[in-house]
């Protein structure tokens, strides 16, 4: 009886993990990520809230609720151990724990982390998965180019301070100031205005604060956008060379199949012949045993 039991629980498990990973399945995940975001926006709207402030939260909860039964149903189908060793599983996992706390008395305020249920997006969606692996794997090289834009900043705000501090103390008064001010120069916000104001006491101050923003801006800031794209590039690379290398194992293992197939055609041939052969031997002699017999008779 529970020979027969299994092969129907796993051919329900075959099921619901197709059912999980179908393409539609995953489309009405999207949706209801997206109409819970604009829950979100809504509630945030104070006339809104005034007026279907209720269903709002009842539509919120029935989401919530949703989510929640598909990660139950993806742990009960890929097992704990396989569902915690994918980061994305995780990440899921984490964003709806987080919803499931209550929002009431010292813990109020974590009510405005509900709407990190929209992140689920990232896990849903190959595309924008790709963009996180991407920013993931060039964290090492982006943390060099970071480091060499805090020494320029850094030595920029020394500068200022020895030249300026004494001109403009607002600005390069002492070293914090001078720093958030090279900061300021480095995003190129009102970096003009700030030079020109520097320009009325010192003439040739155009000569450090061009090339700062040069140096920090042009120049190591699209640092970073090479990181970032040489990385999704490798990426790319990378996810091709695995399908190629997952498409050459696929038809090595169906030519193993075939030949495999093919060498128990020939055995049970063989063993076939060997088994056709005495019997007809003896087919044979019991056929030479009738005619001598026959002429026998005749004689």
């Amino acid at each position: 009886m529970a020979a027969a039991v299994e092969p129907s629980r796993f051919s329900l498990r075959d099921r619901l993990t197709t059912f999980l990973d179908a393409p539609p399945f995953q489309a009405a995940i999207i949706g209801l990520i997206l109409f819970n975001a604009l829950i979100f926006g809504l509630e945030a709207i104070p006339a809104v809230v005034e007026k279907i402030g209720p269903l709002l939260i009842a539509l919120d909860h029935l989401i919530l609720w949703i989510f929640v039964a598909e990660i139950v149903i993806r742990l009960a189908v890929f097992g704990p151990a396989r569902f915690f060793r994918d980061p994305w599983s995780v990440f899921d996992f984490i964003v709806i724990g987080m919803a499931l706390l209550p929002a009431t008395g010292a813990l109020s305020s974590l009510r405005a982390l509900r709407v990190l249920r929209v992140l689920r997006l990232i896990s849903i969606m190959p595309s924008l998965r790709a963009v996180v692996d991407a920013l993931l794997r060039a964290m090492p090289a982006m943390g060099s180019v970071a480091a060499l834009l805090l020494l320029v900043l850094y030595v920029g705000a020394v500068i200022a301070t020895r030249l300026y501090g004494t001109s403009d103390p607002e600005r390069f008064g002492d070293l914090g100031n001078s720093l958030l001010t090279m900061f300021q120069i480095l995003t190129l916000e009102g970096w003009p205005d700030i030079m020109r104001a520097t320009l009325e006491t010192h003439p040739f101050s155009w000569l450090f604060f061009v090339p700062f923003v040069l140096i920090a801006t042009f120049a190591i800031l699209n640092l970073v956008v090479a990181v970032i794209v040489d990385s999704m590039q490798s990426g790319v690379q990378a996810a091709v060379a695995e399908e190629d290398q997952k498409r050459d194992t696929e038809l090595m293992d169906f030519e193993h199949d075939i030949e495999a197939s093919l060498a128990r055609i020939e055995k049970e041939l063989a063993a076939l012949r060997a088994s056709v052969k005495p019997k007809a031997r003896a087919a044979a002699a019991r056929g030479s045993r009738a005619a001598k017999t026959g002429k026998k008779r005749k004689r």
